[in-house]
């Protein structure tokens, strides 16, 4: 997002005039805000998120006696300016947006989603169906590689981990590299030829084969990583841990049948967290140079 973006942005927040979640704790239940909720790029078009997720911001609304107003940003980083400048109550962010707003901000997970039941997910490395890759990366020296937003956990920070980590390359040098794309146009890169590898996360891809946008054969997985923590609820710094229980309790009460009418498909409901649910993802982060250890 360019700063014009995130300055049109947090002035739409800031219009807003809305009362802070954790300022009004004391008297959560006696009185009528309008909160502000913010949810980052997890589908092609904000709008598309926005309509996705406005039903979980609804009812989270309604079981805490507010109104709201919910933004959907087009990258990690207007998110984390937000949530910095005081213009979200509460957001539903990527495992890496969290921890680049938590570095900056000291803002607080509280939940995290399952996903088929599960708290965790993987990134995934795409490529045509047609390449012949025996061991990656190593046969993929010079091919074409689209990383996705470097707000992205599975698109950016842990393909960026990997390589540095574990593989031992520069994927810059190694690849004919590309970043800032979005998970679905990275998919569409892969199936349109555009690019012979794309970085990913295997629940969008398998989203996306179920809609119909991506045919099944038109890209195959070349890498696969370790499970990481799904997507965070999180509040601000200074949210009183009475409303962090009051909220933890509204969302981890949706069952899964709830689910299938408040959320995205394939989401079942929340699991209790907190920061510590996320390390992996801030040790990646400070190892790839993006943020720095805490003191």
């Amino acid at each position: 997002m360019s700063s014009t973006r995130r300055t049109l942005l947090a002035a739409g927040l800031a219009a807003a005039g809305t009362v802070a979640l954790g300022a009004a704790a004391p008297a959560l239940a006696q009185t009528r805000r309008k909160l502000r909720f913010g949810v980052g790029p997890l589908l092609p078009t904000a709008e598309d998120t926005r309509k996705a997720y406005m039903p979980f911001f609804a009812h989270l609304a309604k079981e805490l006696n507010a109104d709201f107003e919910l933004f959907a940003t087009t990258d990690w980083a207007g998110m984390a300016v937000a949530m910095g400048a005081g213009q979200l109550d509460l957001a539903w962010m990527g495992p890496w947006g969290y921890i680049i707003a938590n570095n900056s901000t000291g803002c607080t997970a509280l939940a995290t989603v399952k996903y088929d039941e599960k708290p965790f997910y993987h990134a995934i490395v795409i490529g045509r169906p047609d390449l012949k890759v025996t061991k990656f990366p190593i046969d993929t020296k010079g091919l074409r590689m689209s990383f996705a937003d470097v707000g992205s956990t599975s698109g950016w920070l842990v393909p960026t981990w990997y390589a540095k980590e574990v593989w031992k390359i520069d994927p810059k040098t190694h690849w004919k590299y590309t970043e800032g794309a979005t998970h679905a146009a990275n998919e569409m890169a892969v199936q349109a030829g555009q690019a012979d590898m794309a970085t990913d996360f295997d629940r969008n891809r398998n989203a996306m084969i179920e809609s119909g946008r991506v045919k099944p054969g038109s890209n195959k997985i070349l890498w696969t990583s370790a499970p990481l923590p799904n997507d965070a609820i999180v509040v601000p710094k200074g949210t009183s841990q009475a409303v962090i229980d009051q909220i933890q309790k509204i969302v981890t009460a949706i069952t899964v049948e709830q689910a299938k009418t408040l959320l995205p498909a394939h989401y079942t409901g929340f699991v209790k967290a907190d920061h510590a649910a996320y390390a992996s993802i801030e040790k990646a982060g400070i190892a790839v140079g993006k943020i720095k250890a805490k003191a």
